[in-house]
């Protein structure tokens, strides 16, 4: 049985016994689970091994890497430089980065890009990976792109694009790197255990990843599972392409390179606590430190786009930058937001119940059969209902 660590505190028992639950029955290897509510910790909880190369455990400090939930920490930051008056959201991209009006995109808002209705999910040629990671090329081949559907008539999850565009803005208006602004505007001040581009002296401290891909029989499979699968394995669908846009297309992000490069989609590192304590931040005050005000944060997590997603395949909601509640993306209530990351972790706020989430782990699974980050949220959501 794995030993469970951490606290918890009276009435948020059945979280850990869910935590519990996800090693004994639903596959953890290494895990944390943290639930602020109304500005304080009420479960802070971490269990298993880190590396199962080594049986280096998993620790209070131990950091993962989170993917797509990073976008969440870049959103945040796109929306506090709006808040503080450089960005217009609504204003053209171009306002900001002359370069990206090429091929059409001259009128695009900023909000497009965070609410995944850009339509620039892919390039026509892939770059390679090492420019990708310098940034400036890939920055460069999105600037010059074409969209692959008209922007603002539908949305598709830009999984990977998201990233630098959004981040070359942040970039652009700020005059600091997304990772940068992030560490110094938001992880500073709150004290966050969380990186985008990690320093090389946390390296040690970073769990390595499994990876099972759930196998899928397409000639069983119902419909709707089906045609998803068979979409994805066409190698001329959005599906495919979104996550294509390097050479080669995938990605080790256990590689110390990719952990030190700033991918603002999806190269996030840290804690689970960290990823609550930021949520918390959103929607109050947590020792002293609101990210958002109000008014803020109540057109930022306003519905923007939902509906079958071009690229998934699946109806999704996005606010603007954030993930909103739908049967695939659980939360506690519909007025909570934030994001998922591949494979299962999760971490949003859910301002009518005052709570902030984050879990983060080392199994990557995911698929409609992975219930760990549901099973704990609804532990949550019974915990304060």
């Amino acid at each position: 049985m794995t030993t469970i660590d951490g606290e918890t505190a009276p009435g948020f028992e059945p979280v850990r016994e869910a935590f519990a639950a996800n090693f004994e029955r639903y596959g953890d290897i290494g895990a944390a689970v943290c639930v602020y509510r109304h500005g304080r910790p009420v479960v802070d909880l971490w269990g298993g091994t880190a590396d199962p190369g080594t049986g280096r455990p998993w620790t209070r400090d131990t950091l993962q890497l989170v993917y797509s939930a990073t976008k969440g920490a870049t959103a945040t930051a796109a929306h506090m430089l709006a808040e503080r008056g450089p960005l217009d959201l609504d204003a053209p991209v171009a306002t900001y980065w002359p370069e990206f009006a090429a091929n059409g995109k001259a009128d695009v808002p900023v909000r497009q890009l965070l609410c995944h209705q850009a339509g620039l999910v892919a390039l026509d040629r892939p770059l390679p990976l090492a420019d990708a990671l310098a940034w400036d090329p890939m920055a460069a081949a999105l600037a010059a792109q074409r969209p692959l559907w008209a922007p603002g008539t539908a949305h598709g999850y830009h999984g990977r694009t998201w990233g630098w565009l959004v981040g070359e803005v942040i970039r652009r208006v700020s005059g600091r790197t997304p990772g940068r602004f992030f560490a110094d505007e938001i992880a500073g001040p709150l004290g966050l255990d969380f990186f985008i581009g990690l320093p090389p002296g946390e390296r040690e401290r970073v769990s390595r990843m499994v990876h099972q891909r759930p196998a899928v029989d397409l000639t069983t499979a119902p419909a709707g599972p089906r045609e998803q699968v068979s979409a994805r394995r066409d190698p001329d669908s959005l599906g495919e392409r979104a996550f294509a846009v390097t050479d080669p297309a995938a990605i080790d992000f256990d590689a110390p390179e990719v952990q030190a490069a700033e991918l603002p989609s999806s190269n996030g590192i840290g804690t689970a606590r960290a990823l609550a304590r930021m949520y918390a931040a959103l929607i109050g005050e947590v020792d002293g430190v609101r990210l958002l005000a109000p008014e803020t944060l109540a057109s930022a997590t306003e519905e923007r786009a939902s509906g079958e997603d071009l690229v998934m395949t699946v109806p999704s909601r996005f606010a603007t930058g954030y993930m909103l509640p739908t049967d695939r993306t659980p939360m506690t209530g519909p007025a909570a937001f934030g994001h998922t990351g591949r494979g299962g972790s999760l971490a949003f706020a859910d301002p009518e119940h005052g709570i902030a989430f984050g879990y983060v782990m080392n199994h990557i699974v995911g698929g409609p059969d992975d219930v760990r980050a549901a099973s704990l949220a609804e532990a949550v959501r019974k915990a304060v209902a």
